[in-house]
């Protein structure tokens, strides 16, 4: 049937072509014709489903607390005048990157990793519920760029984390209990902020925009709020590990001239993740199994006098300096000896490392060195 379907079809393009066409030019246009028809029919069902992610994180948050939503109605705010505008933030995520092209230290940006412990001294104070609501973006998903589609995600999760800031002081009564109920739309709500930051990551602009340090101040505030980042996390653990790699992945495959910049934030962010207790051991793990394998193969071909490729072994210094700073500070904040941490990875990355230093402290110091140091931070659980 299948055969005969497609002999009748070849016959109807043939007898029904225009005059001064092939068959061949006349199959590839109709071909187009209906692709510009599929394509005009997947925007009006991407619109569509945003309309809807729209409705249901409206009737969330109307559920986890009725009076923020209808005191968020009457405001006046359109979603024009707010792309348009700074969002609030905090002070600690407003700077913008500069573009220098080799600087690896924009203390400007990030704190040395301790971003996510200023939030909250960073935040301001809020006293009524009146001077948030004048302030909360509407929630706008009907996107025609990548920054709207970043931004749509980020403005909803800011409502979700002022409810939760306002209940806190006693303002609102809120349940968030409704989180448990609906997983649909807060997993793509942070689906959809993972990948935007992601997309960003993977290109970066210089000046940093300003909505991208805005999303990743709404994902680490997330991650971090005591009450929100159990429900979010248990939600959304693949979603957040397969981020993680992603970022591991940018660092590693980025062969560009001007890349340290853009690295040095990319880096940063996995020191952010890492500060959270569910997700610091998985990313101790990662970037110790990283790590490892980039050493063997420098050892193999250190031993085989080859080629090393000079690019990966520059951005893995990245990699070392997130894994020593989380390893440091769990070690500062137990001050004991972590055993366990990392798991099998741990056990793997300390087999034969002496051997790995001995050979290639020599030509590779400074490498060597970063080894060892992960190693009596893993051996001890803090330098001595």
């Amino acid at each position: 049937y299948l055969k005969i379907s497609k002999l009748a079809l070849a016959f109807a393009i043939i007898h029904s072509k225009p005059p001064g066409k092939s068959s061949k030019e006349y199959t590839e246009y109709l071909a187009k014709t209906v692709s510009e028809k599929d394509f005009g029919w997947k925007w009006k069902v991407e619109v569509l489903e945003a309309e809807v992610l729209r409705l249901r994180q409206e009737l969330l948050l109307n559920r986890i607390s009725p009076r923020f939503c209808l005191e968020n109605r009457k405001q006046d705010t359109s979603a024009e005048t707010l792309l348009g505008q700074e969002s609030v933030k905090p002070a600690s995520c407003s700077s913008q990157l500069e573009d220098s092209g080799c600087d690896v230290c924009n203390d400007s940006a990030f704190d040395s990793l301790g971003t996510a412990s200023d939030f909250h001294q960073s935040e301001h104070n809020v006293n009524t519920s009146k001077h948030w609501l004048e302030r909360v973006p509407p929630l706008n998903f009907c996107h025609t760029s990548k920054e709207q589609s970043l931004t749509a995600p980020v403005h909803f999760l800011q409502r979700l984390l002022e409810i939760r800031k306002l209940s806190e002081g006693g303002i609102l009564q809120a349940d968030f209990s409704e989180l448990e109920n609906d997983s649909f739309t807060i997993c793509n709500s942070v689906s959809q902020l993972l990948d935007g930051l992601t997309v960003f990551y993977n290109s970066p602009k210089f000046p940093s925009p300003s909505f991208l340090n805005e999303g990743v101040c709404v994902l680490i505030s997330l991650i971090t709020d005591t009450k929100l980042s159990n429900h979010v996390l248990k939600k959304c653990f693949k979603k957040m590990e397969e981020f993680k790699k992603n970022l591991i992945k940018i660092i590693l495959r980025n062969r560009s001239i001007n890349r340290f910049q853009a690295l040095n934030s990319v880096s940063q962010m996995l020191g952010l993740l890492g500060k959270n207790n569910i997700l610091r051991n998985s990313l101790v793990s990662l970037l110790l199994s990283e790590v490892r394998q980039f050493a063997e193969q420098l050892l193999q071909a250190h031993q085989a006098q080859s080629v090393y490729d000079i690019t990966l072994y520059e951005n893995m210094f990245l990699l070392c300096m997130v894994l020593e700073q989380l390893l440091q500070n769990e070690a500062q904040k137990s001050n004991i000896s972590n055993s366990d941490y990392g798991g099998e990875e741990k056990i793997k990355f300390l087999k034969n490392l002496d051997e790995i230093i001995l050979h290639l402290s020599d030509e590779f110091p400074l490498f060597s060195l970063y080894l060892w140091r992960v190693s009596v931070l893993l051996n001890s659980g803090q330098m001595q």
